[in-house]
C-alpha cells in the first residue's frame, strides 16, 4: 500500500490544486452567486460526480485513450465548448426580468445537478491531468497500481469537494449581503453568462499541451 509519506506528500499537492481557481471553481462560484447556496451546492454535487468519473478514468487508464488519440480529445473538447456556449446563451436570455419585476422560476436540482456534472466531465484537461498526477504517487512495487490509484482518487475527491463546498458557502453568504440590491438578479446571472463564455473559449483555444 502506499507509504504514509508518500500520500501525505499527495494531499498536500491536492490542497495546493483545490484553492487554485480553475473552471469547476470559477463556475461554482458564478453560480452560487447567481443563484444562491442551494443552486450551488447541487451544482457542486454535480462537479464533484464528474470529477469522480475523471479519477477512475484515470485510476482505470481510459483518460490514456485522450492523450493517445487527439479525434477524441478534440471531440470532448469541443463538445465541451459547445454546451458552455449554450449555457451562457440561456443564461444570458433568462437574465431579463419578468413583466413585473418577477424573478425567474429558480432552475430544478436536476437541471443544476445535470449542468454540473457534464461542466466537469466535459474537460478533458481534467483527464490528461489526472493521468500525469498519479504516476508519480504510485509505487508498482507496494502493491496493485490500482488500489493505490483508487486510494489516491479517494483522498482527492475528498479534498477537492471540502475545498469547493467552503468557496460556494463563501460565494452564498456574497450573494445574501447583496441579494437586496437593485438588478442584483440580473448582474449577476449575466456574470454567470459571462463565466461560461470565457469557459467556452478556453476550451476552443487550449491545446493538449
Amino acid at each position: 500500500m502506499i507509504a504514509l509519506d508518500t500520500w501525505l506528500l499527495f494531499a498536500a499537492a491536492c490542497v495546493a490544486l483545490a484553492i487554485t481557481p480553475g473552471p469547476n471553481l470559477v463556475y461554482l462560484v458564478a453560480r452560487t452567486v447567481a443563484q444562491g447556496r442551494r443552486a450551488g451546492l447541487v451544482s457542486l454535487a454535480g462537479t464533484t460526480t464528474g470529477f469522480v468519473g475523471h479519477v477512475l478514468a484515470a485510476a482505470l487508464g481510459l483518460s490514456a485513450l485522450l492523450a493517445a488519440i487527439p479525434v477524441a480529445y478534440d471531440a470532448v473538447r469541443y463538445a465541451g465548448a459547445a454546451y458552455l456556449a449554450w449555457l451562457a446563451w440561456t443564461t444570458w436570455r433568462d437574465a431579463k426580468p419578468l413583466a413585473g419585476g418577477s424573478a425567474p422560476a429558480p432552475a430544478s436540482a436536476g437541471t443544476l445537478y445535470r449542468a454540473g456534472v457534464l461542466t466537469s466531465v466535459l474537460n478533458p484537461k481534467v483527464a490528461l491531468f489526472q493521468l500525469a498526477l498519479f504516476p508519480q504517487f504510485v509505487d508498482p512495487s507496494r502493491g496493485s497500481v490500482l488500489a493505490q490509484s483508487l486510494v489516491l482518487g479517494a483522498t482527492q475527491i475528498v479534498i477537492v469537494a471540502g475545498c469547493d463546498t467552503l468557496c460556494v458557502l463563501a460565494a452564498a453568504d456574497l450573494k445574501r449581503r447583496f441579494a437586496g440590491a437593485s438588478r442584483w438578479a440580473v448582474w449577476s446571472k449575466r456574470l454567470l453568462a459571462g463565466v461560461f463564455g470565457a469557459l467556452a473559449v478556453r476550451l476552443v483555444l487550449e491545446s493538449r499541451r
